[in-house]
């Protein structure tokens, strides 16, 4: 039975509730509730304008209500009184088709029907900035080759110290952080768990690193590629597939060299199949497409893939299998939405499992340096006009999240690119205006 929240906002001295939900361009959208309210809402929902947010809809449309989730709910570790809570969008008493949530909650109901259940961790990373944006927020982190610096990390220990303390109070078990390879770029790590609750903490997540960055005078930025000589914010998952208890890892072989069972390779078999149509979600911005397929950068190397391939310990493809029972996809960028980037993987392992999908032989070359001997690999959309034509044309997707959502994602992100391809640019000015 869910928790009563106006009972639990006694309890925890909560006085107001943001209930938030996701757009189908993952912005953050909420309203502030007043606890003495807040029973109301979790009946009836915090009315919305569709219109007024990134979703297909009109004005003529009618209020869509977010009916939080109560177990979602995290007090603000940096703002206790106030507590925040996933919600999911209702409209004429039935789900709205196109919400982000809702279309992850339909492929966990689609996989608890074949009895089983996905696993996930995200590895967030993100830049943070000086107050306007327009530099690295610590002038002394130049280095080449930063990743790992440790003065560079210990020099915004605060803003990670304060980030890692609130996980560790929320109950994320989070276990490391890490400078990463770009100057002025963050990763930290928290425990995985099944994928819901993984995409409502990413979302959390995001939120937060924002807010404390705010906090200390700088700003945090999730964009896939912010500085074009530096590696962009990638944003990882590790996946594995269980049991509907949830105690039995699918993916575990003892006999398998990779440590991966048949129904492993056939996800992964979905996954490779359908990756070049989820690019334009796991990849959503103009932005996103120079973080992939992208030429070296200042470190030597853009730690993002160029090709849908899949292969061991090796990091210059699109899938990694860095130990046995799981898989990493590193495809997805920063601005993925965190919802559409698990429902995107389930939906296409899924139809892995379904059709038995073989991925094809594991490769062992470096694909930065090698990747013109592997010819059969398919090549990721360059940008992302090429990526929403792939994902509008995919029936598996359509079959998977329905012509709804994939209608409504491909207009707005159509209008999106329409939006960049009318803007000039100085690059344009420069190289035509004597033409």
């Amino acid at each position: 039975m869910a928790a009563n929240l106006a009972t639990v906002a006694r309890q925890k001295k909560i006085k107001y509730f943001l209930v938030s939900f996701v757009d189908l361009f993952g912005v953050l959208r909420a309203k502030l509730v007043p606890a003495a309210a807040i029973g109301a809402m979790q009946k009836e929902g915090a009315g919305f304008a569709g219109f007024a947010v990134w979703l297909d809809m009109t004005p003529a449309d009618p209020d869509m209500f977010a009916i939080p989730d109560p177990g979602s709910l995290i007090q603000l570790p940096w703002r206790p009184e106030v507590g925040w809570l996933a919600a999911d969008l209702w409209m004429r008493g039935a789900p709205v088709e196109d919400s982000p949530r809702q279309a992850l909650k339909r492929q966990i109901k689609a996989a608890a029907a074949c009895q089983v259940r996905m696993k996930s961790g995200v590895e967030c990373e993100y830049f943070l900035l000086n107050g306007d944006g327009s530099a690295v927020s610590d002038a002394r982190d130049a280095q080449e080759k930063p990743c790992y610096d440790q003065s560079a990390l210990m020099r915004r220990y605060d803003v990670i110290a304060e980030i890692c303390d609130a996980m560790a109070t929320l109950g994320w078990a989070p276990y490391q952080n890490d400078h990463e390879d770009a100057n002025g770029q963050f990763e930290m790590n928290w425990g995985y768990d099944d994928c819901l609750v993984t995409a409502d903490r990413h979302v959390f997540f995001k939120f937060m690193v924002k807010s404390v960055a705010e906090k200390h005078g700088l700003r945090a930025t999730f964009m896939p590629k912010p500085f074009a000589h530096l590696t962009g914010n990638g944003c990882h998952a590790h996946v594995s597939l269980w049991d509907a208890a949830g105690r039995k890892n699918l993916f575990l072989s003892k006999r398998d060299a990779m440590g991966l069972s048949q129904t492993a390779y056939h996800f992964l078999g979905g996954i490779i199949h359908s990756a070049d149509a989820l690019c334009s979600m796991f990849n959503p911005t103009v932005n996103s497409y120079k973080r992939i397929n992208a030429p070296r950068t200042v470190s030597g190397a853009t730690w993002s893939p160029n090709a849908v391939s899949y292969s061991g310990n090796n990091r210059t493809h699109m899938v990694r299998i860095p130990d046995a029972g799981r898989f990493e996809l590193r495809l997805m960028d920063g601005a993925a939405n965190p919802y559409l980037l698990q429902a995107g993987v389930l939906a296409a392992g899924l139809d892995g499992l379904a059709r038995k999908r073989d991925p094809g032989k594991r490769l062992d070359i470096n694909m930065y340096t090698e990747g013109h001997r592997a010819r059969d690999a398919k090549k990721l959309p360059l940008n992302l006009l090429d990526a929403i034509r792939l994902t509008g044309e995919s029936k598996i997707l359509r079959g998977a999240f329905g012509d709804k959502l994939i209608d409504s994602y491909c207009a707005l992100k159509q209008k999106e690119w329409n939006s960049y391809a009318a803007a000039l640019t100085d690059w344009e000015r420069e190289r035509t205006l004597d033409c």
